[in-house]
């Protein structure tokens, strides 16, 4: 790691120091400096520095944007815009461009994950016969655990009850199946950052007029390795599943927000 400091714009604030995760730096009279302990590369000294003092090879200034001057989300803005996001199941027959793709993806990278391991990685699936193929995958494992597994008996019969009906139940027919891999090493943080990634790049799709939904049953095969599906993903044998959604453009427009169920919080001051 190579960490850089300007003491001649450097004031020794002392706020990078402060909001350090990993207690890295400390102050001398010469400005911040690397002390005992790791970095996970979350940039908050340089981000956090007034007077762009500091700079480090793992997250360069020149790379970072400016927000100072940027314009915020009022509350009312944040809440009707959060409020508003529907999970799509209904999607236009119309392909989904890989630039778009890309760019909510390139959102979703920048997401919070475990101790920052930035280890998340994703297989796109836009080929309709290959999204056929996953659909009648998922659905056999299904079967399959509903001979041991008394809730998914029910699932599988729901599910093979709409397939028979010509319906594509398990992807809905969307036409693009975003799937994010991690390590299986940790496969519990990897599970986390999946899904911390996916809600970004679910709440960030409306934005270029796509829509989203969580490919649950498909993420419960996926997760179980079940080795058909693995080996037609191409999921390397080091990473695991760790979510999955579908994409495309909406094939309907909600005009209303629907309620919730109420708040419940409790206070460990009640």
């Amino acid at each position: 790691m190579l960490f850089t400091v300007n003491t001649e714009v450097c004031t020794r604030c002392g706020l990078c120091v402060a909001d350090c995760p990993t207690g890295l730096l400390v102050m001398t009279d010469d400005g911040p400096v690397t002390g005992k302990g790791g970095c996970i590369t979350c940039g908050h000294c340089v981000a956090v520095c007034p007077t762009n003092a500091l700079d480090s090879d793992l997250t360069p200034r020149s790379e970072q944007v400016d927000i100072t001057k940027e314009q915020k989300f009022t509350p009312e803005q944040a809440e009707l815009f959060l409020r508003s996001r529907r999970s799509i199941r209904n999607y236009q027959n119309k392909p989904v461009p890989k630039d778009l793709i890309l760019k909510v993806l390139d959102v979703a990278r920048r997401a919070p994950t475990a101790t920052n391991t930035q280890s998340i990685s994703y297989i796109v699936i836009r080929n309709k016969e290959t999204l056929l193929k996953i659909s009648a995958l998922v659905l056999e494992w299904m079967h399959e655990q509903a001979k041991t597994v008394p809730i998914m008996r029910l699932y599988a019969r729901s599910a093979q009850a709409e397939v028979d009906k010509g319906k594509e139940y398990i992807l809905r027919d969307a036409p693009a199946l975003v799937v994010a891999i991690g390590p299986k090493k940790d496969v519990h943080r990897t599970h986390d950052s999946g899904h911390s990634c996916l809600t970004y790049a679910e709440l960030y799709a409306p934005t270029v007029g796509l829509g989203t939904c969580w490919a649950g049953f498909f993420e419960h095969a996926g997760e179980s390795g079940y080795e058909p599906l693995m080996e037609l993903l191409g999921v390397p044998d080091d990473k695991v599943v760790a979510g999955a959604i579908l994409m495309g453009y909406p094939k309907v427009r909600y005009k209303n927000i629907v309620e919730r169920n109420a708040l419940e919080v409790t206070f460990d001051e009640d």
